[in-house]
């Protein structure tokens, strides 16, 4: 079973985030529009139409956020403890928390749960839903802990950013016209469609774009004690959760895969942007991402056991 799971689900994913370093080592892609391909249309329209077609109750719609906000709870309490007894400075503990609460779940998890579920509705919904409940995570939390610590944020400029954000709007209007009945024209739905489609190639070779930037250093042990808590430790707390919350099936297994995403890229990009502690972010993005292709194929392998 792990060595089908490596090659049929994982080795693709670092297939394609190999051929994105690649290809930016090569012809310096331009990583800013790029981004802005993914974060306003490819990803928007994944989550509308996952949500669209879903086959989520509200009942599993309110179990999934339920289990969302109690994850999340449990890392930061874990992250403010090691924090503290690590004698971290401000600055540093902001840093350490959104590089074990803030994951990947856009551009790694979507790939992934497309590849280990077949593009199963249900599943694909469920990664969706986790996934705008991280960007509103981000851009709330994650930005309010660096301006705490920075003591000079703009929290206007916060608010603003996230009403920005096009993945909320989505997910909101795909689960309303999914409750309504409402019919989309195929000069709408098919585009969408196209989209969606694409998200795995794209998502990915981004993904291989942005992490190459980055350089290699392992040396300070901040980054693996942060590697240890959001690959092990966290997916440790999302087996707990399925057990507490009584899930089975598809459910159980979306949300254990979901629970074992390497620290995502905005948490790089939140402490560029604010000059905190940019290289530690950096190296947790990187290294995680690395060290996922042997804790996902572990994950993926309990998972089909539910």
């Amino acid at each position: 079973m792990i060595v089908t799971i490596l090659l049929e689900v994982v080795l693709p994913v670092f297939v394609l985030i190999g051929c994105g370093s690649l290809m930016q080592r090569i012809f310096r892609l331009d990583l800013y529009t790029l981004s802005k391909i993914n974060f306003y249309f490819i990803t928007p329209a994944a989550v509308f139409m996952s949500m669209y077609h879903s086959d989520m109750s509200g009942t599993l719609l309110g179990t999934v956020v339920l289990f969302y906000g109690l994850y999340v709870f449990i890392l930061w309490l874990i992250g403010t403890i090691v924090a503290r007894s690590m004698k971290f400075p401000s600055s540093m503990r902001a840093a350490f928390n959104n590089s074990i609460m803030l994951d990947n779940s856009g551009n790694y998890g979507m790939p992934i749960n497309a590849l280990v579920f077949k593009g199963d509705p249900l599943a694909g919904s469920m990664q969706a839903l986790i996934m705008s409940l991280q960007s509103l995570l981000t851009f709330t939390y994650g930005v309010i802990a660096i301006q705490g610590a920075k003591l000079k944020g703009n929290y206007r400029s916060m608010v603003i950013g996230f009403l920005k954000m096009p993945v909320p709007y989505a997910l909101v209007l795909g689960i309303f016209l999914h409750v309504l009945h409402v019919p989309l024209p195929v000069f709408i739905s098919q585009p969408l469609t196209y989209a969606q489609q694409s998200l795995v190639a794209v998502a990915l070779l981004t993904l291989g774009a942005q992490i190459v930037k980055y350089p290699l250093r392992l040396y300070r042990l901040d980054i693996y004690i942060s590697l240890f808590i959001r690959l092990i430790i966290g997916p440790v707390i999302g087996c707990g959760l399925v057990f507490a919350l009584g899930l089975k099936g598809i459910p159980a297994q979306a949300l254990l895969i979901a629970s074992g995403m390497p620290s995502g890229v905005n948490t790089s990009i939140l402490a560029e942007e604010y000059a905190n502690e940019p290289d530690f972010a950096a190296q947790t993005v990187l290294l995680s991402t690395l060290f996922n292709v042997v804790t996902i194929t572990g994950l993926i392998s309990l998972a089909k056991m539910f």
